[in-house]
């Protein structure tokens, strides 16, 4: 009843949805011996999600040539975004898994996203998972001017800036644990040898966004020019 709620239709064959929700952890095969968990939906359902927000796109913005048009596609489906629809629709409570819940890591939402969109796609068809992708991320939250002005990443913007503007930059991370139970990285990033923000996170990536986020800020009325 659930699962029912979650996708508007009732489903054709529950054996796709089940193994869209079957963490690799359970170790379970089938007769061939192939592994049967979400990960390989998960390939297919960013594969149609690609598609189906491409063909919006498309059609949606004439005027947008190719480089317009995957970056407005990134910011869609970022993982970040679908991380956000997981969680959401809560998907990590169907999960059958020998982990604790508690223990997975953000992206788990997103995959688990990624996988049911596989599922459906096998179970209904192309228009069944249009229909759906429709619903669930595109009516609700494809509006293309405010995606227009929406970062994705400002590590990648503030290093376009850096070097169209010739400057030298640095991302000095070292590990920090402090008094956390959980291992936390900590970043100094330089531009022109000058430290202009810091930051820490349990990840150097998260680190270096964090950072990068805060440097976007300190610098933003001359970055925006080249927005």
């Amino acid at each position: 009843m659930e699962l029912n709620q979650i996708l508007g239709f009732n489903p054709k064959q529950l054996k796709f949805y089940k193994k869209a929700f079957t963490h690799r952890s359970m170790n379970i095969k089938d007769s061939q011996g192939n592994a049967i968990n979400y990960e390989r939906l998960e390939f297919l359902g960013d594969a149609m999600l690609s598609s189906v927000v491409a063909s919006h796109l498309y059609l949606e913005v004439p005027g947008g040539d190719e480089g317009y048009l995957t970056k407005m596609r990134s910011k869609i489906v970022s993982r970040e975004h679908l991380n956000e629809l997981g969680r959401e629709l809560n998907l990590i409570k169907l999960v059958e898994s020998k982990i604790p819940p508690g223990q997975f890591g953000d992206n788990i939402h997103g995959n688990l996203f990624e996988a049911l969109v596989g599922a459906i796609f096998l179970d209904g068809g192309y228009k069944q998972c249009e229909k759906f992708i429709y619903k669930r991320i595109i009516i609700p939250y494809v509006d293309i001017e405010k995606l227009e002005g929406k970062v994705i990443s400002y590590k990648s913007l503030l290093i376009e800036w850096c070097q169209k503007e010739k400057k030298t930059f640095a991302y000095n991370v070292y590990e920090d644990t402090g008094n956390d139970d959980v291992r936390h990285f900590s970043v100094k990033l330089s531009i022109d040898n000058k430290i202009v923000a810091k930051a820490r996170a349990t990840s150097k990536k998260k680190a270096e966004e964090k950072a990068s986020k805060r440097a976007f800020f300190a610098f933003q009325k001359s970055i925006s020019k080249m927005l």
